[in-house]
This record gives structure tokens, sequence and C-alpha cells, in this order.
């Protein structure tokens, strides 16, 4: 099977936004882990008079884990997919939470422009097909020393937890998903994962892109080994190029 990609994996989304939401309530533990990784930005005095950018926000689940954790920052969320944030905006929201459709890599396009000071991504960067882009993208619009929190499915490494996620897909997520209608979507969202980076691989990646302080997180639960938050912060480089 081929990944989907751009306007296909768009489309995808579209059609399984009706059930998205139920689907996710199903997986122990995902709304509190997204809370998780929203405070390990580690944003003072609950973000007050800061710009947050929600990246791949879908039907809002990383939103509203950064509204309760930040509610005093100005959130723009943005998603490729018209049909989830359809499903997003409709929902109830505080006035400082601002919804975009736009794909990560055409942001300015769309007039979502920077500087931020903080990038919030859950779930994205293994569905980009040019993730190291969409890092300088997300690079250059955090203001100097702004903060990146990377919430995915990124496998240890060990075959214990690849061998569980591959169980947990095979044996609950597909044939649900399969009898929805959305088969093909959860199919390409397994390998997807299995065929993405390493959660130290990815770490690796972010700091080449010009990020430091980075730092893989575990999370609890059956994730543990297969979900993590990557945070890290801006580099930025004085006039003799140290940090």
């Amino acid at each position: 099977m081929t990944l989907l990609r751009d306007a296909d994996l768009a489309a995808a989304f579209d059609h399984a936004a009706r059930t998205y939401d139920t689907l996710v309530a199903a997986n122990p533990g995902y709304h509190a882990h997204l809370r998780r990784s929203a405070r390990r930005l580690g944003l003072p005095d609950g973000g007050r008079g800061m710009r947050v950018l929600d990246l791949g926000c879908g039907t809002g689940a990383s939103t509203a884990a950064l509204a309760a954790v930040l509610p005093g920052a100005e959130i723009t969320a943005v998603d490729a997919s018209a049909g989830m944030l359809e499903k997003a905006a409709a929902k109830s929201w505080p006035d400082n939470v601002t919804f975009v459709h736009a794909p990560a890599e055409r942001l300015a396009e769309r007039g979502v422009g920077g500087p931020f000071d903080a990038v919030f991504a859950a779930y994205l960067f293994r569905n980009a097909a040019d993730p190291d882009g969409v890092l300088a993208t997300v690079r250059d619009l955090l203001a100097p020393h702004g903060r990146l929190a990377v919430h995915e499915y990124t496998l240890s490494g060990r075959p214990a937890h690849r061998a569980v996620w591959t169980a947990v897909c095979g044996g609950i997520v597909l044939p649900v998903a399969t009898a929805l209608g959305d088969g093909k979507l959860y199919r390409h969202l397994w390998r997807s994962v299995v065929e993405f980076d390493t959660a130290d691989e990815f770490a690796a990646r972010v700091r080449s892109a010009g990020f430091d302080r980075v730092r893989v997180l575990p999370l609890p639960g059956w994730q543990t080994g297969i979900t993590h938050t990557v945070v890290a912060r801006r580099t930025v480089l004085d006039a003799a190029g140290d940090r």
C-alpha cells in the first residue's frame, strides 16, 4: 500500500471527519495525553499574551488541550482537511481560538504568519510529504527561542512496541474503521507510523532543522514506547555563530 499524501490524504480525512471523534474517544488517555504534551511546552502564566499555533488541529482535540492548558494564549488552529476543520469549528470555543483552513506547507498563502511563541503539532509530521520542509516553516514562524512540542506516534525502535502498535491497529482500529468506510485512511495511519522515524530519529531531525534543547518525553499507558512528546526550542545564533 502506498501512503496517502497531500490532496488524497486531506480527502480521506474529509470523509472520516464524521466519525473521527468517536474513534479517538475509544483510545484510553487520548485527550489526557494531548493535555500533557501541551503542558510540556512550558509556557508561563497560562500563556497570557502569547501566540500559539496548533498545526494540524483535526477536529479540535489538540486545540481543546491547548485551550485548557493555555487559557490566556491566542490560539490559531489550522488543518488541511476542510471536513475535519468544519467539525472543529462547529464546537464551542472561547474568543481566543481561531480556525484557518490551510495545509502546513502553505500557511503564508492563507494569512497565517508569525512570530508565534509556540507551535504545537499533534499527529502531523508522519503525514507530511516533506517533514523537513514543515520543520523549516515552523522554525521560521517561531519567535527567537520560541518553543515547539510535537505529539506524535513515533515508535521507540523496540520490536515489542512495534508489535503492540500493529496488534492494536489490526485487531481493533482497522476492523472498526473498515466497517465505517474509512479503512483506506486507517491503513495509511498504521503504516505511516511503522514507516516513519523512531522517536530518537525524529529528535535528530528536529535538531538538524535548527532547534536546540530537544528532548523526547514518554507518554503512559498502552502507548508507552509508541507515542512521545518531542519538545524543542528554536535555535538563535548571535553574530559570532554561537547559540
